[in-house]
């Protein structure tokens, strides 16, 4: 998919959680753009449960977000880092950003440890209390933002519970508590482990919506992808990351698509779960480890029928994954009415749920 022909204007931004633009604001208090095929309505994402029906399936991730962002020294460098997914060996992928006053800005290689010093491999990182991180080698071949690094003198969750933050960006005006985060659907994972960055699209979600939703007839799937960090300023697929459809899950969303319900996935990361976990016949099997799926319109998706998301960029490769579930035609035009409409971008903003 090339990138949309729309233009995405820097006030579009949302640039301050809904719950604090004005009061008596929730975090439903968001609007909400809603795709049937190309036809396109506006609504309040309170009205959500009008537009689903009974019988239907919205499979939500449980990762909790994690407090990603660590202070750090090179030298006398002062940078940031971001702790994207931990590796089954131990080590964490992590990417160095330099502070701006306004979020971060990607770090590359000779303004962290010096021009000539060939990369960024065994660059040696000083964290709060005495910890230190050593980077060893490029997560991909695809370049040197993301580094698998191994951390000494404490364990990471904990480096994270006692000196962390979380992951933002320029767009936002101010660091916000982690509780700000958080989704209704989070959960603890006893490993200490997490997502560097919130599944966004769960955000508005409340507890009386949830009920409400319930009492109506739709249904949830719990599954978790932890999803890792992503970045402003470049937007290659998405990287391998860890998830975990549970058998319960599974057999759930396997008897809805043998109804009538809809599966509906709430965020681009509970379709990565999902479609990972099903096979050639469309059949979801309980699953759990790594995923490198990226999914495209070649590709296609053989579970999800529906999808609620936020608004991406024009350039951003999650696109790829919309037009799978809707088709080209149906995201150009949604996303041309959330220009004119003026809707709210990124993971503050509005959202945009896409049905058959």
């Amino acid at each position: 998919m090339s990138s949309l022909a729309v233009r995405v204007p820097e006030e579009l931004s949302a640039r301050v959680p809904v719950e604090q633009r004005g009061p008596g604001l929730d975090r439903d208090g968001v609007r909400l753009l809603v795709s049937h095929g190309t036809e396109v309505s506006h609504h309040a994402f309170g009205e959500l449960p009008g537009l689903l029906r009974a019988g239907d399936l919205l499979v939500v991730n449980t990762s909790p977000t994690l407090a990603a962002a660590v202070d750090g020294r090179v030298g006398h460098a002062r940078v940031v880092v971001h702790f994207s997914t931990r590796g089954d060996d131990g080590r964490w992928a992590v990417e160095l950003r330099e502070p701006d006053g306004r979020g971060t800005t990607r770090a590359r290689a000779e303004e962290v440890v010096g021009r000539g010093c060939g990369g960024l491999a065994g660059t040696k990182v000083r964290l709060p209390g005495g910890t230190r991180l050593m980077l060893e080698e490029p997560l991909s071949a695809r370049g040197e933002r993301l580094w698998w690094a191994r951390v000494s003198g404490v364990a990471v969750p904990e480096l994270l519970r006692e000196h962390g933050r979380p992951i933002r960006y320029s767009y936002t005006d101010r660091d916000q508590p982690l509780s700000v985060y958080q989704t209704v659907f989070a959960l603890p994972a006893a490993d200490g482990t997490g997502s560097a960055e919130m599944p966004s699209a769960a955000r508005p979600f409340t507890a009386r919506l949830v009920a409400e939703l319930v009492s109506r007839g739709v249904q949830f799937a719990p599954v978790t992808l932890h999803t890792g960090v992503a970045s402003a300023e470049s937007h290659e697929p998405p990287y391998p990351e860890r998830f975990a459809v549970p058998e319960a899950s599974a057999r759930l969303i396997n008897a809805v698509r043998a109804g009538d319900g809809r599966v509906v996935a709430v965020g681009t990361t509970a379709v990565r779960a999902v479609e990972s976990a099903a096979g050639a016949d469309g059949v979801v099997r309980a699953r759990a480890g790594w995923t490198d799926l990226v999914v495209t319109p070649e590709r296609g998706v053989r579970v999800v029928e529906g999808l609620l998301t936020g608004l991406h960029e024009p350039e951003a490769s999650h696109l790829l994954m919309l037009e799978a579930v809707a088709g080209r035609a149906a995201i150009d035009r949604g996303y041309e009415a959330a220009v004119r409409g003026r809707y709210l971008w990124h993971e503050f903003g509005d959202v945009h749920l896409l049905l058959p």
